[in-house]
This record gives structure tokens, C-alpha cells and sequence, in this order.
């Protein structure tokens, strides 16, 4: 990837102001999350004499249920929710590349064999391949990014697939496989680099839909288990006190609702400076 694309995409964020706030926050809510330990509260401690507190002076975010520190829980629990955002886009993103450029590069038999394999996966319900795996995976946060890394890798499979075959078709990787390159090699040195801008959109973009689902996971009850939490989870606990201490929905609802527009924002943001055309319809 050349630098003129990395200098249109910084030129882009600069221009735009609602992508320099969503940079900040996410800085902000990453910072904070990996430096919850430096906290004075334990996210874990319970005192029912503080419990469900409003927010004020002593505990910003109130208390909850059991009279933990809600701010404490919203920390910890954001670098949990961040983390298996990161770690399942990184999977899902790497089974999707992998898939997509065999299927696109490849063709012919191999092709039809991965393309029919992937529609019939996204035609099965995701809640329905959810419950089946919550039946056979025991929750934790490793089987969670197992499930959302399973249920995310097939759009950009699709993406990747129709990228990788226009790119073969391209006059240098022609050359290449005149000149006797291998096809391993070609894939590794031509085609995957000509797909660098293409993965890290489809990777932001992935980030926000993997911190939605595991959101949604976790109020299922399928994730991180007590009494540690996510903010999925927190929601999931929200649920019996929203007339009396409607915080608890408030503070996770918000975190999710910013975080993921954050990363569509930059990832809208990335698109236009990787192809200025399309920011121009």
C-alpha cells in the first residue's frame, strides 16, 4: 500500500470533524480500559450498604445491584468488550482472507466448492449456529470470540473473492505467473498486498460488528461469566432495576452505542481515503 493512500485517509480524518471525535474517543475509551488497574476501586466488591447508588462524588457511574462501583465495572468490562472485538475481527478477518483468495485466485472447481460451502452457512439462521454452539462450548471469553469469529468471516470472504479476481487479472500478476512464479508466491507478494486497503475496512468495520455481538452474546448469557462483566452483561444485570436505576442500562448502553458508531465512522473515513471515487457519488 502506497503512502499517498495513508495520506489521503489522514487528509480525510483531519477534514472531517465527526471522524477526529470518534478517533479521540476510541483513544480515550482504550487508554481508560487498559488502565483500569490503576483504579482505587475493585470491580468486584461487594458492599450492600452502597447499593444501587445514583452517580455522584463517590461513585461516578453509581453502584449497582450488589454496591460495586459501576465506573469500575464499565472499565473493566470495556477492555473485555474491546478485546474480543479486536481478537475475533483478527480471526474472522484472517478465515475470510484466506477463503476469499483461494476462492477468487483459484477458480474452477475450488471456487464452487467454497462458494456453496459459504452459502449455505449464511443461509442458516446466526442465531440458530449460536445456539448450537452455546449447547457445545462452555461460556468463556475464549469460546465467544470462537463463536463470533465462526459467525463473521463470510461477507468479507464474498469481498475478498471478487477483489482477488479482478486483481489477477492485472498485467504484473500476469507477468508473474509467465515468468514461472509460483502460485503461493504470487498470492503473497502481489495479491494479498493489492488487498491491504480493502481488508483494513472491512477489518474496522468487523471490530464494531464483533463488540455488537458480543454485547448481545454476553445479555444472552453466553459470555463472560460472573463476577466479572462486559457491558453486554452489565445490560443483561440492568434489566430487573431499569424504573428504579435506569444508570445501569444507561452507562453500557452509551459505551456500546459510541464505540461501535466510532468504528463505523473511521471506517467510513478509511474507505474514502483508500478510494477518494467513492466519496464523490
Amino acid at each position: 500500500m502506497n503512502r499517498n493512500k495513508w495520506s489521503n485517509v489522514i487528509r480525510e480524518l483531519l477534514a472531517n470533524k465527526l471522524g477526529i471525535t470518534a478517533f479521540l474517543f476510541l483513544l480515550v475509551i482504550a487508554s481508560a480500559a487498559a488502565l483500569a488497574f490503576l483504579s482505587s476501586k475493585d470491580p468486584n466488591q461487594i458492599n450492600v450498604l452502597d447499593r444501587l447508588k445514583p452517580p455522584g462524588a463517590g461513585h461516578w457511574f453509581g453502584t449497582d445491584d450488589y454496591g460495586r462501583d459501576y465506573l469500575a465495572r464499565a472499565l473493566y468490562g470495556g477492555r473485555v468488550s474491546l478485546m474480543v472485538g479486536f481478537v475475533s475481527m483478527v480471526f474472522a478477518t484472517s478465515i475470510g482472507v484466506a477463503v476469499g483468495v483461494i476462492s477468487g485466485y483459484f477458480g474452477g472447481l475450488i471456487d464452487s466448492l467454497l462458494m456453496r460451502l459459504l452459502e449455505i452457512v449464511m443461509s442458516i439462521p446466526s442465531f440458530l449456529i449460536l445456539l448450537l454452539l452455546s449447547v457445545y462450548l462452555k461460556p468463556s471469553v475464549g469460546n465467544i470470540i470462537v463463536i463470533i469469529s465462526l459467525l463473521m468471516w463470510m461477507n468479507i470472504a464474498r469481498i475478498i473473492r471478487a477483489e482477488t479476481m479482478a486483481l489477477k487479472e492485472r498485467e504484473y500478476v500476469m507477468y508473474a505467473k509467465a515468468s514461472g512464479q509460483s502460485s503461493f508466491g504470487i498470492i503473497i507478494k502481489h495479491i494479498i498486498p493489492g488487498l491491504m486497503s480493502v481488508v483494513i475496512v472491512s477489518a474496522t468495520n468487523n471490530i464494531a460488528s464483533a463488540i455488537m455481538m458480543e454485547s448481545s452474546l454476553s445479555f444472552l448469557g453466553f459470555g463472560v461469566q460472573a463476577p466479572n462483566a462486559t457491558w453486554g452483561s452489565m445490560l443483561n444485570g440492568a434489566q430487573g432495576y431499569l424504573a428504579q436505576a435506569p444508570y445501569l442500562a444507561i452507562f453500557p448502553g452509551v459505551l456500546i452505542f459510541l464505540t461501535v458508531l466510532s468504528f463505523n465512522v473511521l471506517g467510513d473515513i478509511l474507505r474514502v481515503g483508500f478510494e477518494p471515487k467513492l466519496g464523490k457519488r
